[in-house]
């Protein structure tokens, strides 16, 4: 009886991650073909931006940002961040709105070989992936579109840190995501992120860092309720530390409570979505 338990355990696990890689391997391949359209998406709101504040305002004469800092300096950490935030939600929110919504298309995965709970995951970590190609992609494009001196002063002070805020603020992201597309109703899900995520945006610490808001104290609280924020602010810390940031203790504990514990909402509340 016991050699057949730990002889089959093993192969549980083994047809598990078999599992697991094929679906990664399958959304990737979906990634790879949509490349092209997927990239111009990305990339066209932040080059905008940059193009109007890092360019065209130092021409006319209004290349300062906030404590006379380059626009150009304060907008890297943040459309780096608000890019990567918005694709690792959009990447799991609207898909899975499909999934639930259409008939039989959650059934279907939910027949894989899987627990209802590794499927989740699975749905995450493709998130994450796609927010974390979205900086990639975006990255270069703010640190090179700029007026003639304009450039941004960009180093990084801390490798760890980069490497923790951007997985932990992608995880956060996309389980924010999951979350949403199995609580909201399907129909309400544009006017989510038109009424919501763009505030949420405008708001986020993109374009003028947190510290900024001294002299508005009701706001500088206010924002605290958006998790943009801290993934702004997080990479605000390590490529542009010479910018006033919001203290390191404070991003660092909100992007790992809020991505551990979005995680287990997100997990929960799709496992009932999809048993129900």
């Amino acid at each position: 009886m016991t050699t057949t338990v730990l002889t089959k355990a093993p192969a549980v696990r083994s047809r598990t991650l078999h599992t697991f890689a094929a679906m990664m391997a399958r959304d990737a391949r979906v990634l790879r073909r949509n490349f092209v359209m997927s990239a111009v998406r990305i990339v066209i709101q932040p080059l905008l931006f940059v193009f109007v504040f890092a360019y065209v305002l130092p021409k006319v004469g209004g290349g300062a940002g906030p404590g006379g800092e380059a626009f150009s300096t304060i907008m890297v950490p943040g459309l780096v961040g608000s890019s990567m935030v918005l694709q690792a939600m959009a990447a799991v929110t609207f898909p899975l709105v499909m999934e639930l919504s259409g008939p039989g298309a959650i059934e279907d995965r939910a027949l894989a070989p899987v627990s209802v709970r590794v499927l989740g995951l699975q749905k995450i970590l493709s998130a994450v992936v796609e927010g974390l190609v979205a900086g990639v992609l975006v990255f270069p494009v703010v640190l090179l579109v700029h007026a003639q001196g304009q450039g941004p002063a960009v180093s990084v002070a801390n490798w760890p840190m980069l490497v923790f805020v951007l997985l932990a603020g992608a995880v956060l992201a996309a389980a924010i995501g999951m979350y949403l597309a199995t609580r909201i109703d399907p129909r309400q899900i544009q006017v989510l992120f038109t009424l919501v995520m763009f505030p949420a945006m405008m708001l986020g610490c993109v374009y003028f860092p947190w510290s900024s808001l001294d002299g508005t104290p009701w706001l500088q609280i206010a924002v605290l309720f958006n998790p943009m924020v801290y993934m702004n602010e997080g990479l605000r810390a390590v490529l542009t530390p010479q910018v006033g940031h919001m203290p390191t203790w404070a991003f660092l504990t909100a992007l790992a409570v809020g991505a551990a514990g979005f995680v287990w909402l997100a997990m929960r509340s799709f496992a009932r979505r999809v048993t129900q």
